[in-house]
C-alpha cells in the first residue's frame, strides 16, 4: 500500500495526456506482451488503441471512460472502461511494474466496479489473454469467473486468444 504521505490520484484524461498515457502504455506493455504473444502484435494493438481519435472518445462520454494513475503526480497506470448494455466492461487496467504489489491495481479495480454500480450495471467483464496467467489469477481472486473463450480477428494477420472474465456487482 502507499505509505500515508503519498498522494494518489485517479484523473479523466484530457487532450494535454494523450502523448503521457501512450508512451506510459508502450512502457508496460512492450516488456509484459513481448514474451507474451510477440513485439510485432503488441506494437499493432498500441497502434490501434493509442490514437489520438480513440483517445479523445474518452473526454466528456457519458458512458465511457479512461482514468490516469498518478501517485505523487507521477502517471503511473491507467484504466478504461465502457458501457455495454446491463454491463460494464473493463477495457484496460495497466501498472508500471515496479508500482505492483501496492495495492494500486485493486484500488483501480474497485474505483471501475464502483464506477458500474453508479451506471446500473450488474456487472463487470473483461478480455485477458489466456497467456497471462497473472492478470488472470488476480481477477479470480478479486471475485471474477471465467465465462467464456473467444478467438478474435483484429486484422494484419493477428488474433486475440482471451478469456472473457465476469463479475457480478
Amino acid at each position: 500500500m502507499p505509505t500515508p504521505d503519498t498522494t494518489v490520484s485517479l484523473d479523466k484524461i484530457r487532450e494535454a495526456d494523450f502523448d503521457a498515457v501512450t508512451a506510459l502504455a508502450y512502457a508496460i506493455w512492450l516488456p509484459h506482451y513481448s514474451p507474451l504473444v510477440g513485439t510485432e502484435k503488441t506494437e499493432y494493438i498500441l497502434s490501434l488503441r493509442f490514437t489520438p481519435n480513440n483517445l479523445r472518445a474518452y473526454i466528456g462520454a457519458a458512458d465511457n471512460g479512461m482514468e490516469l494513475l498518478r501517485v505523487d503526480g507521477a502517471l503511473v497506470g491507467y484504466c478504461s472502461y465502457a458501457k455495454q448494455g446491463d454491463a460494464l466492461k473493463l477495457e484496460q487496467l495497466y501498472l508500471l511494474s515496479e508500482h505492483k504489489g501496492r495495492g494500486l491495481g485493486g484500488l483501480m479495480l474497485r474505483h471501475v466496479e464502483s464506477l458500474a454500480r453508479d451506471f446500473g450495471c450488474q456487472r463487470m467483464f473483461l478480455q485477458v489473454a489466456k497467456g497471462n496467467k497473472d492478470a488472470i489469477a488476480v481477477y479470480l481472486r478479486t471475485g471474477f469467473v471465467i465465462r467464456d473463450a473467444v478467438e478474435i480477428d483484429i486484422g494484419d494477420g493477428f488474433v486475440m486468444d482471451d478469456y472473457i472474465l465476469e463479475k457480478a456487482v
